[in-house]
C-alpha cells in the first residue's frame, strides 16, 4: 500500500477538529455554524475567555476539557493542548476547538491548525468576531471614521519568546495607521507608550482600554497616552482589556451610551 492510499486510510478512520472561534463574550455574537458544532460535539476544548453563557450552548453529553490559558495560570502547555486534540480526534467523530474571540487572530489557530494538518487530522476553522473589533464597537468607539481614521493596526502587546522576530517594530506601528488596536497590552502598556513615544507619537494621542468587552461587566477607561499609565495604577484596571490609540477614541463620549443591551 503506497503512502498516499495509506494516508487517506488513516484520515478516514479519524473524526474531524474544528477551530470554533467563540466570539469575545456576548453569546448573541456566536456564529450560527459555530452554536451547530457546540450543540452536536462530541468533546469540546475550550479557552479561559470563552463565557459562560457561551459554554451553555455545548451538548450536554459532551466531554468538556478546560485547556485555558491566562497570564501566570497555564492550564496546558500548547504541546499538550495540540496533542489532546489530536489523541480526541481518534477516539471521537466531533472534536471543536473553542477559543475565544477569532481563531487567526492571535488565538494561535494557525499554530494547532498547522500541526493537526501535519499530524494527519480533518481539520476546519469555523472565525469567530475578534475583541479587537467587538469590543471597541460595544464601548462606542468605530475604529474607522471619515473624520477620524481610515487605517487600522491590530498588533499584540504580549510577544512570546523565541518568535519569528525579536520585537515589534513600534516606530513603524506609530506611524503606520490612524488607529492601533492592542491585544493584551495592559501588562506592558508603559513599555509600550515608551515605545510610541520614541517613535514620535503625541502623548495627548487619546487611548482608551476596553475590559471584558461585550461581557454584561465590560468597562471602559479613557485618557491619554500621558495619563494612562498613572490612571491604570489609580484605578487597579487590570487584564483582559484591548487598547484603543487614535482619535476615534474621542467618539467614546458621543457613542458609548448606545451601547448594546
Amino acid at each position: 500500500m503506497n503512502s498516499t492510499i495509506a494516508q487517506e486510510k488513516r484520515r478516514s478512520c479519524l473524526g474531524k477538529v474544528y477551530l470554533v472561534g467563540a466570539g469575545p463574550g456576548d453569546p448573541g455574537l456566536m456564529t450560527l455554524k459555530g452554536k451547530g458544532l457546540l450543540q452536536c460535539a462530541d468533546v469540546v476544548i475550550y479557552d479561559a475567555l470563552v463565557s459562560p453563557p457561551i459554554l451553555e450552548m455545548i451538548n450536554p453529553y459532551a466531554e468538556k476539557i478546560d485547556a485555558g490559558k491566562r497570564m501566570g495560570r497555564h492550564s496546558l502547555l500548547q504541546e499538550e493542548t495540540t496533542q489532546l486534540i489530536i489523541e480526541k480526534a481518534q477516539t471521537e467523530a466531533i472534536v471543536v476547538r473553542l477559543k475565544g474571540g477569532d481563531p487567526f487572530i492571535f488565538g494561535r489557530g494557525g499554530e494547532e491548525m498547522e500541526d493537526l494538518v501535519n499530524a494527519g487530522v480533518p481539520v476546519e476553522v469555523v472565525p469567530g468576531i475578534t475583541s479587537g473589533i467587538a469590543a471597541p464597537a460595544y464601548a462606542g468607539i468605530p475604529l474607522t471614521h471619515r473624520n477620524y481614521s481610515s487605517s487600522v493596526t491590530f498588533v499584540t502587546g504580549h510577544e512570546s519568546a523565541g518568535k519569528y522576530r525579536p520585537a515589534i517594530n513600534w516606530q513603524a506601528i506609530a506611524h503606520g495607521s490612524e488607529t492601533i488596536v492592542i491585544y493584551m497590552g495592559v501588562h506592558n502598556l508603559p513599555y509600550i507608550i515608551e515605545q510610541l513615544q520614541l517613535a514620535g507619537k503625541s502623548l495627548e494621542t487619546p487611548i482608551a482600554l476596553v475590559r471584558w468587552g461585550t461581557r454584561p461587566e465590560q468597562e471602559e477607561l479613557i485618557g491619554t497616552l500621558e495619563t494612562i499609565v498613572e490612571q491604570v495604577e489609580q484605578t487597579g484596571f487590570s487584564a483582559p482589556a484591548i487598547a484603543v490609540i487614535g482619535a476615534v477614541v474621542n467618539m467614546h463620549s458621543i457613542l458609548s451610551y448606545c451601547r448594546p443591551s
